[in-house]
């Protein structure tokens, strides 16, 4: 248990003045977020996008400010500012005799090389929650990885992390320099979460410009070294978050996740042509929660319908890439930290996800690693 408290960190943040305004950072309201946990201390300095580089100095100096409060361990300051406007777009032409007006594409801005070290990112993402998208990506990474993958996995909902607990990781990151975080493992992935800094049962209440923010600061600040791949956990829906890190990050390409029913199938449509404006390519549709079979008699319910995602896969033009069963094997296994694909690996629900990791790394590779069977569960 930390010693000290908020209060203290604010304490402290008031020696730090901004040059430019002449007043310390906490009377000019520009902390948020403030996070303590074990001694780890994390939070935002909100500043606008065209302040950022000359306040490094100062967000530096807010960090050194903190860590001299007794029984600080870590301190991690975020730099957040709201989107720079967008330039205004080109006239349209109007000189065909229809007088129509044709917009140019949408552009995909110049991604920043955030994690080098990464062969590949992939994005998972769903257009609305509980659809089983982060089991599906704890699933596919231990599938990666157990294909001889070297298999990165960022947990970019900030609002709902949830990779500590289907990993079976705890603890806090190591940070040996001050600087850089070390990322967690287990079942031979790399991972980082904003879950091993901020407690579990604790809300997070941050703006968007924080929420990118710290992501950018998970992908930059971490020790990833050299990666096959890695994986994005993404926040469900298409909001700001969602389109920054589309845009900011060299995407390999996005998998999106659905049920069959129609409700989820249009928030899956929504997050797909979010993809497509960005120019990011969309490896294939997921269907997850596709049918319930009973354990006991072998009788095949199809509780959200089934098969909507392979018609809306073939409406848009994206690969189909297989259906996961509804099966508390699944529930009972990411619950205690052992996905299962590491549980079961011979199982017919984990070779599902084998054989699904499988073709994504050959999308994004032009190789196969070691191919799983194709197997039907009924």
């Amino acid at each position: 248990m930390a010693s000290f408290g908020e209060q203290q960190v604010l304490a402290a943040l008031k020696s730090v003045i901004d040059p430019e305004r002449g007043r310390d950072l906490v009377s000019l309201g520009m902390v948020s977020g403030i996070a303590i946990r074990d001694g780890n201390v994390m939070f935002s300095i909100e500043t606008e996008p065209s302040r950022a580089a000359a306040l490094e100095p100062v967000r530096k100096a807010a960090e050194k400010a903190v860590e001299a409060i007794p029984g600080v361990l870590s301190v991690t300051a975020l730099l957040t500012g709201a989107r720079a406007p967008a330039a205004p777009p080109a006239a349209p032409h109007n000189h065909d005799h229809h007088g129509h007006a044709h917009a140019a594409p949408a552009q995909r801005a110049a991604p920043k090389a955030l994690v080098p070290g990464a062969r590949a990112i992939v994005a998972v993402a769903s257009g609305k929650g509980g659809v089983g998208k982060s089991t599906t990506t704890t699933n596919l990474a231990v599938a990666l990885a157990q294909q001889g993958l070297k298999v990165g996995l960022l947990d970019a909902d900030v609002y709902g992390p949830s990779q500590p607990r289907m990993l079976g990781i705890t603890g806090r990151p190591r940070s040996p320099d001050g600087k850089i975080l070390e990322p967690m493992s287990n079942h031979g992935i790399l991972c980082m979460s904003i879950g091993f800094l901020v407690p579990e049962d604790t809300a997070t209440i941050w703006r968007g410009p924080m929420v990118m923010g710290a992501l950018q600061q998970m992908l930059r600040d971490v020790a990833w070294g050299e990666l096959d791949i890695l994986l994005v956990d993404m926040p469900p829906g298409t909001g700001d978050a969602q389109l920054t890190m589309a845009q900011q990050v060299p995407l390999a390409g996005a998998i999106i996740v659905s049920t069959p029913q129609d409700i989820a199938l249009l928030d899956a449509r929504k997050g797909l042509n979010m993809f497509a404006k960005v120019e990011v390519p969309v490896l294939g549709i997921i269907e997850n929660m596709s049918y319930f079979c009973c354990p006991n008699c072998g009788h095949r319910t199809e509780i959200f319908s089934h098969g909507g995602a392979r018609l809306e896969a073939e409406k848009l033009g994206a690969e189909f890439l297989g259906e996961i069963p509804l099966d508390i094997r699944i529930r009972e296994t990411s619950d205690a930290g052992t996905p299962i694909v590491i549980e079961d690996p011979g199982s017919p629900l984990s070779q599902v996800y084998m054989q699904i990791a499988a073709r994504v790394w050959e999308k994004i590779s032009g190789t196969t690693p070691r191919q799983a069977p194709r197997i039907t569960i009924d």
